[in-house]
């Protein structure tokens, strides 16, 4: 059966999708987010490789966010509110307040360095999204960028409020650049009735609840909860109590091979060892984030094991399949490997929730995919907490 297969947890609904409940991640000293992607059940969504998902909170009587500068490669983030405000800084010179309805998108091509911060008098809640990005290989060499977006495509679809994040969508197009065919986009319900979207069957998507109740697809879920839908839908429809807000993610789906660890992407354990050591000599790589004097994230020590598998023979790759077809797209997937750090008190990653073991199939499909990927984020471990090692965990299920 299906729930001997899936990671405790997530749900069983239809064939084509997922209901992932994601789970609590400190991010800091003061802020705790929800951490939907990457899972063992599912890594990507077209382009999207990393969705967090933070607040309501009440920072009132708190500092609110603090992330100090951290660096970054490979990736974009996008930073969405729904409440509250962060102070954007960064090594280009960027200093950008961001408040609900905008977008701020930070492209780090080959090295950049950020810090997010709540300003010292700021609203008394907050609720928003950070999401990553991969870049493909034409675009993450490439110089650093950001952008704020202020003004974003917004329109009403009967009882639905409908904005733009990125990408196109019903005719609309976002000006954030990207830089593979993606969608984000914010629904919000004025009211009860189901609303009909149009889908591009070539992508794949998923739904994130951000507020209120709300159901897509006929499956019901609620506030922090991500629904993958998969690819081949022409269509969507939602529905829920008035005033839910929902986040649209789609893309095509991203077929390089990606190695994930701390705030990296890149496509191997040398890329990812060089940006390391390139951060903690100072390497103008990086640059210094403007106007932040606070010391810079230091990068945990690397784990003792490749962050990526070695090639694969082609033999291993088609010796279960007829000869002449295309590899399945989950034999593809499913042997990715997510190598977490830290114990789930302090972030757990690799969504361990098999204590490491990893059954002899998901051994076998680590071996045919040739690939591992270790996720490590800003904030996991307190100043000075010690760094546990990296403990790789084999994927179960549909993985990316």
């Amino acid at each position: 059966m299906l729930a001997q297969t899936r990671p405790p947890g997530v749900a069983d609904v239809d064939p084509g999708s997922v209901l992932l409940p994601g789970h609590d991640v400190p991010l800091g000293r003061y802020t705790t987010v929800r951490r939907l992607l990457p899972q063992r059940a599912r890594r990507m969504v077209g382009a999207w490789c990393f969705v967090d998902h933070f607040g309501p909170d009440d920072v009132a009587q708190r500092p609110g966010m603090e992330v100090p500068p951290h660096p970054h490669t490979g990736l974009q983030t996008v930073t969405w509110l729904l409440e509250g405000e962060i102070l954007h800084r960064d090594s280009l010179g960027s200093v950008q307040p961001i408040r609900p309805g905008q977008l701020n998108v930070m492209t780090s091509g080959n090295g950049i360095a950020h810090s997010e911060r709540s300003p010292a008098v700021h609203p008394p809640v907050m609720h928003g999204v950070q999401l990553w990005v991969a870049l493909p290989d034409s675009a993450r060499a490439g110089a650093a960028d950001f952008a704020h977006h202020a003004d974003l495509p917004r329109w009403r679809d009967g009882d639905l409020d409908v904005t733009l994040l990125v990408g196109e969508f019903a005719g609309q197009r976002s000006p954030a650049v990207v830089h593979t065919p993606l969608v984000g986009v914010q629904l919000e319900l004025a009211g009860t009735a189901p609303a009909t979207l149009s889908l591009r069957p070539d992508f794949e998507y998923a739904v994130l609840a951000m507020s209120g109740s709300a159901e897509a697809a006929g499956v019901g879920f609620e506030p922090g909860a991500l629904l993958y839908l998969g690819s081949g839908r022409r269509e969507l429809t939602v529905r829920g109590g008035a005033g839910a807000r929902l986040l649209l993610l789609g893309g095509v789906p991203f077929e390089e091979p990606l190695v994930m660890w701390w705030n990296f992407v890149g496509r191997s354990h040398e890329e990812i060892a060089a940006a390391r050591e390139d951060w903690l000599a100072g390497d103008q790589r990086f640059g210094v984030v403007a106007d932040d004097p606070a010391p810079p994230l230091p990068a945990p020590a690397l784990p003792t094991t490749r962050l990526n598998g070695p090639p694969t023979a082609p033999a291993a790759c088609t010796a279960d399949r007829p000869a002449g077809t295309a590899p399945r797209r989950d034999q593809r997937e499913a042997g990715v490997t997510v190598g977490g750090a830290g114990s789930r008190r302090h972030g757990d990653h690799s969504d361990q929730s098999n204590g490491g073991a990893e059954t002899s199939g998901a051994s076998a499909r680590r071996q045919r995919a040739g690939l591992r990927r270790a996720v490590r984020l800003p904030g996991d471990q307190q100043p000075g907490e010690p760094v546990p090692g990296v403990v790789p965990v084999g994927a179960a299920g549909p993985s990316r």
